[in-house]
């Protein structure tokens, strides 16, 4: 007899370092216990140390994904990575429409953990526009929410305020993960829920250079336990430990910008 297998797909793009992007969210994908499939929207040529060229895909290359991938499978949860353009967005955002996926995770890929920007105008504009309201949950880094509602967030009370702007742009349930590049002792992401509570997830502040994949990870066991049928609220945990785990436990990779450590992540989380 067949086991039936949650299945999770990543709309994304894919690093060649394997630390990010679609690399990330297999790997996170496997330690949880779902099958992952790779829905590609770029690919960029990268190692630890930068990004040094990047092609997105046709449209209708794309498009052919999500066809074949309906066609075929039960889709219990679906995330949204580096989606490059408003053209894609909109090709995404069409698509996540159309066909049942499941569950729908929105890691905006708006800046960088650095708070470098990633996304031009039009972009954006489409993201919030398309995107959004398409969310299940929507997990932005520090960078991204002060992009999304304009606010600094340099309190508790203003970050509340943010999670709710989310909610009213059409996210489902919001989670503002915590600025981690600072000198603090903790870091705290803070969830709003579709009915309107506040809950807290934090952890010690870890200090490393191997970061690659952190959000992805994040983001990506959110939807594995989704797909499993896990609640929210437990999602969430479940993936706030696992990414503390594979990030605080380094791993020799690379020279500068090394990947998190999933292995860490798997052993000291159970699926």
């Amino acid at each position: 007899m067949l086991k039936k297998q949650p299945i999770v797909v990543t709309i994304a793009g894919t690093d060649s370092d394997g630390s990010a992007g679609v690399p990330a969210d297999l790997h996170s994908f496997y330690a949880r216990g779902v099958y992952g499939m790779g829905l590609m929207t770029a690919a960029v040529a990268g190692n630890t140390t930068g990004i040094y060229a990047q092609h997105v895909f046709p449209l209708d290359f794309i498009q052919k994904q999500f066809d074949v991938l309906a066609a075929d499978f039960d889709i219990g949860a679906a995330k949204t990575g580096m989606v490059a353009d408003s053209k894609v967005m909109n090709v995404v955002a069409d698509n996540l429409e159309k066909y049942d996926f499941g569950k729908i995770v929105i890691d905006p890929v708006i800046s960088t953990k650095h708070g470098n920007t990633l996304m031009d105008d039009d972009s954006y504009n489409t993201f919030i526009k398309r995107l959004v309201p398409l969310a299940d949950i929507i997990t932005p880094n520090f960078y991204e929410q002060r992009k999304l509602t304009g606010l600094e967030l340099n309190s508790i009370d203003e970050i509340k305020k943010g999670a709710k702007m989310l909610h009213k742009m059409g996210a489902k349930n919001v989670l503002m993960k915590g600025r981690h590049d600072g000198d603090q002792k903790e870091v705290t992401d803070l969830l709003l829920t579709e009915g309107g509570e506040f809950l807290t997830f934090t952890k010690p502040h870890f200090i490393t250079d191997r970061v690659n994949g952190t959000g992805d990870t994040l983001s990506a066991v959110i939807a594995a336990e989704l797909a499993k049928g896990t609640p929210l609220i437990e999602s969430v945990k479940i993936a706030k430990d696992f990414t503390y785990e594979a990030l605080s436990h380094p791993i020799a990779v690379g020279s500068k910008w090394g990947p998190i450590d999933h292995w860490a992540g798997q052993e000291n989380t159970q699926p």
